[in-house]
């Protein structure tokens, strides 16, 4: 049975690029990025728009675990969310595993890599950090700081029991 693989954490923390990073590596893994679903509908308010991608968090990443994918779901998720993730998804896989990546609130809010942060998205990462969002006491927590991506990539392969220069697709 596939696995399910959850990557959460703040804005910027680096869900998305070890997210790919993870998928690249692995033989048959599929990548759902929540904030693309979200895009859908930019237009809604961000209150409104969570349970819907969420809802679609659920049904792309099951459709993919029925067709024998690994799933890799990177999305900022609180305690509630991870535990319907679970209940809704525990029977299409044969394991779930969180990761939540956690880098210092300054290291967050400043620019990373390509990304270059809004002033909203700099103050989501403080509401992020003043609501624990990067320690919700589930999951596997990873301070990222002083790691590449790839680094952060190797310690969750580690952590799954898999070599750190697995072949990934043919």
């Amino acid at each position: 049975m596939p696995q399910l693989i959850l990557i959460s954490g703040s804005i910027n923390s680096g869900k998305s690029t070890t997210s790919r990073l993870l998928v690249e590596r692995l033989p048959r893994a599929a990548h759902v990025q929540g904030d693309a679903l979200r895009h859908f509908v930019t237009w809604l308010p961000l209150e409104e728009a969570v349970p819907i991608t969420l809802q679609n968090i659920i049904a792309v990443a099951g459709n993919f675990l029925s067709a024998g994918f690994d799933v890799v779901v990177d999305y900022p998720l609180y305690r509630p969310d991870y535990e319907k993730l679970c209940e809704v998804l525990s029977e299409a896989t044969s394991a779930i595993y969180a990761f939540i990546l956690s880098p210092p609130l300054e290291v967050a809010q400043c620019q990373r890599g390509d990304r270059v942060l809004s002033l909203n998205e700099v103050e989501r990462i403080a509401f992020h950090y003043s609501a624990n969002l990067h320690d919700l006491g589930f999951g596997i927590w990873i301070d990222n700081s002083e790691q590449t991506p790839q680094e952060t990539a190797e310690v969750i392969l580690r952590q799954l029991g898999l070599p750190n220069h697995y072949p990934g697709r043919p």
